[in-house]
This record gives structure tokens, C-alpha cells and sequence, in this order.
């Protein structure tokens, strides 16, 4: 399971910074202001949430609930970051009520790390 996570971590650190140098070049002529800073939004949660995850791979072998903050973090990236890069992409509005599911997601992750540290 380390190993896993590691690997998604990794990548997900790496398509961000990838998705991060295209909005900085790429995009930056090409969307509004408003929209940039919304997919810039979607880049820079996506890396804190791949460290965590590399993070939850150090973790895993002594928290068992780390793996499901694991989960949680990576479902968070998808949905958070992935909603806010077609919204920005793409104009559609609709996908912003989708949007605090991928937080919520974010901060359950956080609490289960909380919680495995609290009890150890």
C-alpha cells in the first residue's frame, strides 16, 4: 500500500506542476484573469494534497486509517482540483456546485489523520 501511494502522490505532485506550467504559459493569454486564478486554485490544492498523500505512504504502516486519508485525498483531487480546471477550461458554471464535495472530501481526509494520530 506505501508503495501505491507513493506512486499516486508522485504523480499527482507531477501533473501539477505540468498543469501549473501550462496555465502559467499556456493559458495566461488566453483565459480572463478570474479564470486563471480559479485554475491556479485547482493546481496549488492539487500539490498540498499530492505531498499529503506521499505523506500518508510514510504513514500507512503504522496508521491503517491513514490509507482511507489516502483515498479521501485523492478523490479530493480529482473532484476539487478536476471540477475547478473544467470550469476554468471550459466556462461551465454548473460544475462549481460540485466543487465542495471534493473539500469536503480534503477536510475528512485531514480528520482522519487527526484522529489515527490521536489515538496513535
Amino acid at each position: 500500500m506505501e508503495r501505491s501511494f507513493m506512486a499516486l502522490g508522485a504523480t499527482a505532485a507531477m501533473l501539477a506542476v505540468a498543469l501549473g506550467a501550462f496555465g502559467a504559459h499556456g493559458l495566461r493569454n488566453r483565459l480572463t484573469p478570474e479564470m486563471l486564478a480559479i485554475f491556479e486554485t485547482g493546481v496549488r490544492y492539487q500539490m498540498y494534497h499530492a505531498l499529503a498523500i506521499i505523506a500518508v505512504a510514510f504513514a500507512t504502516p503504522h496508521w491503517r486509517a491513514a490509507a482511507t486519508a489516502g483515498w479521501l485525498f485523492a478523490f479530493g483531487i480529482v473532484v476539487f482540483s478536476g471540477s475547478l480546471y473544467v470550469l476554468a477550461l471550459t466556462g461551465v458554471r454548473w460544475l462549481g456546485a460540485i466543487t465542495p464535495l471534493g473539500g469536503l472530501a480534503f477536510l475528512a481526509g485531514w480528520a482522519v489523520l487527526v484522529r489515527a494520530a490521536l489515538r496513535g
